[in-house]
């Protein structure tokens, strides 16, 4: 019983890795799709009424038939009266809006709002958003290998050791690539086309949802190394723990004597899937193996 305790904490530490590394990549897909980066409005200028159309979002002539009459016509609105506001929002791929008067949204890509000058800066934004997804799509594979199938403990840490080297890439491409996009974005408001710079603007939902993605990842990694490093510091413990023992209780005439006997502990575990830091049972047995 107290052997499948520590296998137990193991395992709960793999799974929590595991969890946390699956829903940032989760966030990461979902946000890397959507337009919601960035949301905001424009003001425009308000469009005449056509027709029979009534509403503030138009301007309207003093007469009906203002639009077919050659008489002088006047306008009422003045200074702010005379523009709307527009909202939109805007992701990696794509800038929206909303259409006046009219139902849906007017869609532009925003690669092609994008200053020629910081185009380069975005699609590196766009190469390490997708390898930082990539590599979290490798990171939830090699974890979940870890969970349900290794042959030995040894191959479970190095498959441990890999994931947490993958995650950790994953995490600082994340982070570049999402302050790649803040920058570009910020550029293009200052130097886009005068038809699409926004009055004000906010990050949305998709930005929050990027940088938790960022968060969960790293945190899976922080998790994958120190269950990695807990493992090999238990097992360096015992192995010094278990070399004084034999030492002072068979009286080793030479040094090496119980690095032998730790060595055939060793390799022991290369053929089972116990924790070599709590499994410690025949060490009587080792020895006499050692020393005959």
């Amino acid at each position: 019983m107290p052997s499948s305790i520590p296998e137990a904490d193991r395992r709960h530490r793999a799974s929590a890795a595991f969890s946390l590394s699956f829903l940032s990549l989760t966030f990461s897909i979902t946000a890397f799709s959507s337009s919601y980066w960035c949301e905001g409005t424009r003001k425009v200028a308000k469009p005449f009424c056509k027709g029979d159309t009534k509403g503030d979002l138009c301007i309207r002539f003093n007469s009906a038939d203002g639009n077919g009459s050659q008489a002088v016509q006047y306008i009422w609105e003045t200074g702010d009266d005379k523009f709307v506001e527009k909202k939109f929002h805007a992701g990696i791929w794509y800038s929206c809006e909303e259409m006046i008067n009219e139902e849906g949204e007017k869609c532009r890509s925003f690669i092609s709002l994008t200053p020629a000058s910081d185009r380069g800066v975005l699609w590196l934004s766009i190469v390490a958003e997708l390898l930082y997804v990539v590599l979290l799509l490798i990171g939830n594979i090699l974890m979940s290998v870890e969970i349900c199938y290794y042959s030995s403990v040894i191959d479970g840490l190095k498959i441990n050791a890999f994931s947490a080297v993958v995650t950790v890439l994953a995490g600082l491409l994340g982070m570049v690539a999402h302050m790649m996009y803040t920058t570009v974005f910020q550029m293009t408001v200052n130097l886009g086309p005068e038809d699409w710079r926004p009055h004000t603007w906010d990050y949305g939902w998709s930005y929050g949802l990027a940088w938790t993605s960022f968060a969960c990842c790293m945190a899976a990694a922080v998790t994958t190394i120190n269950k990695y490093t807990k493992t090999i510091l238990e097992f360096k413990h015992k192995r010094k723990k278990l070399e004084r023992s034999f030492r002072i209780q068979y009286k080793f005439p030479e040094y090496t004597a119980p690095e032998k006997v730790c060595n055939v502990y060793v390799n022991s575990f290369q053929n089972t899937t116990d924790d070599p830091a709590h499994a410690l049972r025949s060490l009587r047995h080792l020895a006499t193996i050692s020393v005959l």
